[in-house]
Order: structure tokens, then sequence, then C-alpha cells
């Protein structure tokens, strides 16, 4: 079957997607015989509540979803938001041949493609449609080729989802419970967030130690350039044969793990006196040959990671937008664990090798690399350009990130084709004896690289911002055994160990994939998840755990140790791993999760479900959890944090007893910056609620209290006044202006806040004028007209006459005069604008002039880095200007109705006359019922796998 225009002329073909550019991509490839439509990501799953469970279902299969007492037979209904879009797929299909369901070649694709089979229930023949990239060939290829659907694929992906579901909806409550409401586990967000967790913990115990070592600047004592140097800088190995020691010799608990010589600082600058004045000489030159072979091509994780290193951006981010270039037909397939390419592709990226950098960088022989992820689908090819000629960056026509990420992809899609890189490193040793007597070794490496290689077209970055990357060349002098140096400087430096970095979401992505925890295409939307729940915020890139996820963990290894294992999580991934490949059965394993040992768990699988057992049992006896116990932390001196239902505190003593204190902690502060120092200040600042006397008027109590956006005062209503109703009152309330505090604050500095909006007078014409503060700073308003005040003070003393020649001024359209930025970070490397910190409407803002991202809760201005900068602004652009098109879409809607409802009626009418007539009427009624939803969803559901509960 070929789609051609003359093969289509027998029939009509339905192709559903995903995406509805997807969509857009693939109609342009196939002839006029062929609609292709978007199913808009999944249109049914598991429901989200009981309320969507049908009647007939009770109990706890309407709380799961799952009926755990069958064999786990899932309940699966239409989501709500679908349901417009499945009508139209039928109506759609009703008028077809033939239908191809052309979802993603995955798990996840394959299992979209059963539930649309299951729901449009098609009476035409059904064919499914795969390939990895959208291009001509590829998809008349996919065309001309079909297969059957992979229900081994659908099993697993079931079983997956089930698991979740069991997981997430039993463990959940428990934390709703003990914790805080609205929390959330899952089977690899909660050991995500363990990790991190854990890494904070490590931080908190770190000690830190102080070391000191030399540095000298030895001189050859010839003319040097730039292949042979004059001088060489070496540092400090030996005293007396003994090593001299260096960060990697202390524990975490700041002591010497091994034997060495630990210099002070006095010990230091002693022994540089000392060799001020020595006779230094080239005691040994090692040389070594040096060669670098290039990195495989992308798969998922590597590209979250590059991208995350290289361009800023998040892994969620960056999965946007190759997204974006996967649709759109630039690269292949962005959700894979295979780095192999196919002979297509490695013709495409040897003849750009021998075209760009010439034949003396291409191998012999084409470049083959093994997957190196457990179970990883080779049915998918490594993120490659896609075709069978590679675009280069400048041919594509793409801008911004999509250019930067296609440009990554493309770059080390043709390294990986291409030559070692050779060359030398070289480790000289230079010695001498101190005035006292002491004998100096000194150490200097080196490295050059004599032929570059595939390092011509790319070099891999690093998580640490100090290493040094692989086409870094460190040139030595030319020097001999024996040779004579002179000691140009010799500096005694101060070093101090340092915590373990925390991650970030390159790091975290990198251990979560060396763990084999979870499926690699996942770890976007987990990370994502993690963010969202506000179990981790992000300080620059850095991930750092909440009180909050400390509490989560907390309970989670105390009680339910297992679920929370490294080890446990990554079996259970071979397990499920092993059901889809028909190793092993679904139900009996979900059985020996759910139950526990009881029954035909035998069946499972061989060797198999030992490390499993009894989830409901775990969840049914919690009288065993201390609430308060889980949730509390010593800091020290009798100071304890504690995580409550409306956030972290600290706390000394006892409630309600003598000397008791407690203040509410920053919820953007790190865990380990937490000290008793810190727990003081907190103490020591004014908190609470502040009586500052009666309102004269009213008599009601008058207090200043510290809230959520900020200091306020309001009043104390009596009791028995209604909140509620027609008579409802409402209790006056007004933000302390910036000047004050709340330990400063007066009863007439309350009563005057509390009395704006105040009447300034009235114009000419009778107009009032009053005088306000509000969410943007203090203004004056008269009827629709508001004009800016330059401070607070004037709400409470301009005057009519000031007010009126503010007036008489030609109102200012858009901004007055440009604020100057708050802070200044950098060039973009995307928009190469420079950016700047600056304060808006809305609160303070990133921008490079073309692109605004406010800043997040978590974000500071006066701590925000470049790199978190860049980011905010990479992930604004990956989100494109869906904002704009969603209002135009809002004030549309009663138009489109109208013209449905129009529509409709046509339809009646034209039924009566003729069927030919009523089938036109149909097609035009559900096009224009559609277009709405279609668009709405469209924005709602991107076509990406979901996170797991």
């Amino acid at each position: 079957m070929s789609p051609t225009s003359e093969t289509a002329q027998g029939g009509r073909r339905l192709v559903i997607v995903e995406s509805p550019a997807k969509a857009k991509t693939i109609k342009g490839y196939l002839g006029p015989g062929y609609v292709v439509e978007a199913s808009v990501g999944h249109i049914r799953d598991l429901p989200n509540g009981a309320a969507e469970v049908p009647d007939k279902y009770t109990g706890e299969v309407r709380r799961l979803g799952v009926d755990v007492e069958h064999d786990f037979q899932p309940i699966y209904v239409v989501n709500a938001d679908k349901k417009a879009q499945v009508k139209k797929l039928k109506d759609l299909l009703a008028e077809s041949d033939e239908l191809f369901l052309a979802t993603d070649e995955d798990r996840e694709g394959e299992a979209i493609a059963w539930h649309l089979q299951e729901v449009l229930k098609p009476k035409v023949p059904v064919h499914r449609m795969v390939f990895h990239e959208i291009t001509k060939d590829a998809i008349r290829e996919a065309v001309a080729n079909p297969r059957e659907l992979n229900q081994r694929m659908v099993d697993a992906q079931e079983t997956r989802r089930i698991l979740d579901r069991l997981y997430g909806y039993e463990v959940s409550p428990v934390l709703w419970k003990k914790v805080m409401p609205k929390l959330s586990a899952g089977r690899v967000q909660s050991v995500a967030t363990r990790l991190v967790v854990e890494r904070e913990r490590e931080r908190i115990a770190f000690r830190s130690a102080e070391y000191w070592d030399l540095t000298g600047t030895f001189a050859t004592g010839r003319a040097g350039d730039s292949s042979d140097p004059s001088t060489l800088v070496a540092r400090l190995n030996t005293v007396d044969g003994r090593r001299v020691a260096q960060g990697r010799d202390f524990g975490a608990n700041g002591q010497l793990k091994s034997d060495v010589l630990h210099l002070d600082e006095a010990n230091a600058r002693a022994l540089a006196a000392a060799l001020a004045d020595s006779s230094f000489a080239v005691r040994s030159v090692e040389s070594k040959p040096y060669r670098r072979s290039p990195y495989a091509p992308f798969r998922t994780t590597t590209l979250q990671q590059e991208a995350s290193r290289k361009l800023g951006l998040g892994a969620k981010a960056c999965m946007q937008v190759a997204q974006k270039l996967y649709e759109n037909g630039f690269i292949t397939y962005m959700r894979t664990d295979s780095t192999t390419l196919s002979d297509t592709a490695v013709a495409a990226a040897r003849a750009q090798v021998t075209q760009l950098y010439g034949a003396d960088y291409l191998p012999e022989k084409a470049r083959v690399y093994a997957g190196k992820v457990k179970n990883a689908q080779e049915a998918h090819e490594a993120i490659r350009p896609s075709g069978d000629r590679f675009r280069t960056p400048a041919e594509t026509g793409l801008t911004g990130d999509q250019f930067r990420l296609y440009e990554l992809i493309w770059k080390r899609t043709v390294a990986s084709q291409m030559k070692d890189a050779t060359g030398n490193s070289v480790t000289v040793k230079i010695g001498g004896v101190a005035a006292d007597g002491r004998d100096a070794e000194f150490t200097a490496s080196g490295k050059t690289i004599t032929f570059h290689g595939f390092m011509k077209a790319y070099v891999e970055g690093a998580d640490d911002p100090n290493a040094e990357l692989d086409d870094r060349e460190r040139r030595l002098p030319q020097v001999a055994e024996g040779d004579a140096l002179a000691a140009d400087e010799i500096t005694a430096d101060g070093h101090a160990t340092k915590p373990p970095a925390r991650y970030t979401e390159a790091s975290l992505v990198k251990e979560l994939e060396e763990r084999e925890i979870g499926r690699p295409s996942t770890y976007a939307s987990i990370i994502g998840t993690i963010l969202d729940r506000g179990y981790v915020f992000k300080k620059g890139t850095a991930l750092v755990p909440s009180f909050l996820s400390f509490a989560v963990v907390n309970l989670l290894e105390k009680h339910f140790g297992r679920l929370v294992d490294y080890d446990f999580t990554a079996k259970m991934e071979d397990d499920l791993d092993r059901i889809a490949r028909g190793e092993a059965q679904a139900v009996p394993w979900l059985k020996r999760f759910y139950f526990g040992p009881e029954g035909d768990a035998a069946q499972a699988g061989p060797a198999d479900g030992d490390h499993l057992g009894g989830l409901k049992e775990l969840v049914t006896d919690l009288g065993a959890i201390d609430a308060r116990e889980i949730s509390s932390f010593p800091v020290g001196e009798g100071i304890v944090l504690r995580v409550g239902r409306y956030g972290p505190y600290v706390e000394r003593g006892e409630k309600d007893a003598e000397g008791h204190q407690r203040a509410d902690v920053p919820d953007d502060l790190a865990p380990d910056e937490l000290t008793v120092a810190y727990a003081e200040e907190l103490f020591a600042k004014p908190s609470g609620e502040f009586q500052l006397g009666k309102d004269p008027v009213s008599g009601n109590e008058i207090v200043a209290k510290d809230g959520r956006y900020g200091p306020y005062v309001t009043e104390i209503l009596p009791e028995g006044t209604p909140k509620t109703g027609k008579n409802a009152v409402k209790a006056r309330t007004a933000s302390l202006f910036k000047s004050m505090s709340l330990d400063t604050v007066t009863l007439d500095d309350a009563l005057k806040l509390m009395s704006l909006p105040r009447v300034v007078g009235t114009d000419a014409e009778g107009v009032e004028i009053t005088a306000q503060n509000g969410r943007y700073g203090p203004y004056l308003k008269k009827g629709t007209d508001s004009r800016s005040l330059e401070t607070e003070d004037q709400l409470f003393t301009i005057t009519l006459d000031e007010a009126l020649a503010i007036y008489a001024q030609p109102k200012q359209r858009g901004r007055a005069a440009a604020k100057p930025p708050l802070k200044e970070l950098g060039t973009d490397p995307v928009s190469e604008r420079p950016v700047v910190v600056k304060d808006g409407r809305f609160g303070p803002y990133v921008t490079d002039g073309e692109t605004n991202a406010t800043l997040r809760r978590d974000d500071d201005v006066e701590t925000i880095t470049p790199e978190r900068g860049y980011e905010l602004l990479a992930e604004k652009r990956a989100k494109g200007p869906a904002k704009k098109t969603a209002k135009k879409a809002v004030k549309k809607a009663p138009a489109k109705k109208a013209t449905a409802t129009k529509a409709t009626a046509t339809k009646t009418a034209a039924a009566k006359k003729t069927a030919a007539k009523k089938t036109t009427a149909t097609a035009a009624t559900a096009a224009k019922k559609t277009t709405a939803a279609k668009k709405t969803a469209a924005k709602k559901t991107a076509a990406t796998p979901p996170a797991d509960a």
C-alpha cells in the first residue's frame, strides 16, 4: 500500500496520531485520500476520583479505580476533556474505510493505540503504523508496511499503570493523615525525593577541614613560545617522601582518612620561606600516549544532561523543545534508551564528516555503539537528525532553543562517527631541598592534543563547573631529567573541604539511570512532579529539598522502608521488564506486591516475588506512626525543627510551658542552613499577633500580623458576626507600608491604613478623586482613570490641587521612566542579549529584552545566578505563546457556540430532505463544535507519558 493520491482514490483512510503538531506535519506527506487527526494524548485512563467511576462499582474498586479482588482489572473512563475529541474521531471513522493508528512506537504509544481501538470500536480494517522519524520517506514506508498491535507492550504499560495507581492511592493517604493534606507518593518520585534528601543530610552532617599546600612557579631560563612555555606551575606533592594532604584525604567528618602530611597555615608558610632560596631540578619526566574516543549518540537521559550543562535547559524544557523538533520532522523520536544508529544514519554522518572535516577525520570502519542501558528498547534509534541526509543547523531555519538543541544533537551525531583524538599526557616532578633540610617535591601535569579528531565537532560538558573539559590542553615546557629550574615564586595556599554538591537536574537524571530506578523516558516528568509538589525547589540549578520532603522521606523510610529502598525499586523495574518480555505474568506478580506472599505467587515467574509482599497490610496498620515524631528534627541546644500543616517552624520547650519559643521558618531556607544561631535569630524576630488597641469608633480590637503576603493590620470582629450571606461583614484589613514593621506599627498607623481609600476631593465636573493603595503600589483614581503616586506617604498627604495637577498632565501610556535593573546577569547564550533582573507589576523577573520570565517562589534577586536566569528564559521560550492563543479562543467561544448551534439546526432541517445533505451537515457540525475543544485540549494535554502517581 502506498500513500499516493492514486491508491487513495479507492477509499478514505483515517490516520490518528497523538498531537496536532505531529498531525499537521504528517498530513503534508500523505495524499488527499488520507485524513490525519490527533487524539491529543491519552483519551482514556484510570479515573481521577470516585466521581468518575461508573455507578455499578462500589467500595475499594471505586476508590482505587482497580478491582484488586478480580485479577486487578482496571476501570477505564474516557477523560472528561477528551469526550468531544472522541466524538470527532468516531464521526471521522464512520466516514473512513481504513484506520491507521500512528502513535509513538513505545509502550505509552502502543497503549494509546490500544485505547483508541477499544473506544472507537472500528468496523473497518485497523493497522498499526510505526515510525521513529517524521520524514516523507519514513511516513510512506510506515503506511506501506503496517503491523498489528503489540499486545505484550500494551500489557506491560497497563501493569506499570496499575502498580503506580496502587502505590500512589494507598501510600498518599498515609501522608495526608500523618504529615499534611494533598501530598503524594509515587514509585519513582518518592525514591528520587529520597536521593535529594539524603544528599542534604550528608551536607548537614559534613564538617569542613582546612589544609594548606604550596604552589611553585618555575622558570626554564629560556625564552618561550606557545609550543614551549618558559615557565610551569607545579603543586607540592611530597615532603621528605611523605605525601601532602589534599581534599580527597579527608572524610565527611573533617578527619584524615589516610597517613599523609597535614600542613596547617603556619607550617606551610614556614616551608615556603625555607624554599625561597633553594635550587630546584627536574627529577623525572613521564610521558604517556593520550587517546579519547567519541561519545555515543544521544539517548534521552544523555540529551537531558548535556542540554542542562551546555544550554541551561531543565529536563522538562529539554523534552518540550525536543518534542517540537521531532513533530516537525527535524530529529528522530526523542524518548529512547538506545545509542544505535541505522545504516542510513551512519552513512549520512560519515558523509558529513568527509564533507565538513575531510577524509583524515573519517575512520575506516563505521563506529557501532552497544546499548549500555539495561532492557533498552533497541527497536528505537538514538536521537539524531532525521532523514538520509542530515541538514546542518544553518539549513534548518530554526531559531532560539530549537536551533541550539538541534545543533547539539547534530554535532554529537556527526562526532560519533569521527576518529579518536590523540596526543600525549606528561607528568613532571621537580625537587629541591629547603633551608631547614627538608626535601620538597612538586608535580606538574600537562596534556597536548596532536590530533583533535572528533573534538573538532563536539566536546561533552561536565556537571562540575571546575572540571576540565576533554579538549583543554595544558602545555608544559620541554624539559628533561636533571634540568635546573629557578623558582620565580612559591606561595602558601589555604583550602577547605566542601560538602558534597547538591544534585542538579542533570546529575539526578544520571544518578537515577545508574541505579536503574524508573524508566529514562519518565525522568523529566518525575523531576517536574517533585518540584511541583514542593518536595524540592531550585537555588540556581541546584535541587534543594524542602523541610516537608524531610518529613515525608522520614515517614516512608521508617514505616515503608522497602518501598523507597533503591535496590527494591530497581528490582521492581527488572520485574516489570520481564513481564514486558513475557518471562513473568502480571496478575500473580501484582497479587504478591499488593496482598503479600499468600496464594499462587509462585506463578509470577522464576525466582520472582521474594522481595515483594503486602502493600495492603503496610497501609492498614497506622497506629505505630507518630505524626509528631516523624515531622520533628533536632537542631541543637533544645531547639527542634517541626513540619506543621501550615509550614516548617522551630520550637524550644513545650507548648504553654514557661520559656516556650516558636518561630516560623522561611519556606525557601535550605535545610543545611538551619543552624542553632539562625534559629536564635528567628526566635528574636517579632512574630505572632501584636495587639495594638481598640478602635475608638467600633470598639473592635486592632491587631498586626505577619501573613503569607507580608505584614498587615486587621480588626477582630465580635463573636457571632455573620461572615457569609447577605449580611456578611468583612473585617477591615490593610498591608503595612514598606517603611513600617510589626514591632513599630502603632494603633494610629493601623487606623490610618484601614481608612484607605481616602477621598481627596472632586474635580470641576464633580467626579470624586480617591487615593488608594493597590497591589502595584499607591495611586489616584478618578472614575476609570488611574494615576500612580510616587510614595506611599502621599496617600495621606496629597491635596486636591496636587491631584488635579497630576490629572492635568497627559496620561502616560505604558510605563513611565524605566526603572533601573535590580541586577545584571550577563549575556544570554540563545538571544545573545544582555539579561537583567527587573522589578515588574507581578514581582521581579528576568528579561533579555525579548522574553520575560517571572522569578519563582524559591528564586531570590540577591542570589540568583546567571545560569538560573538563562534557564528561566529557556523554559519560558519552550512553552511558546500559549497564553495569547488561549485568550483568543475564550473571546471567540460564544461566537463559535452560536455558529455550532446554527449549524446543528441546519443539519436537523437537512436531515428531513436527503441523507446526503445530512452527512454533509454532520461533518460541518462536528468540525465547528470541536474546534474550540481541540485548541484547548491541545494546550492542556501534552503528548508525553504521565509521571507515576
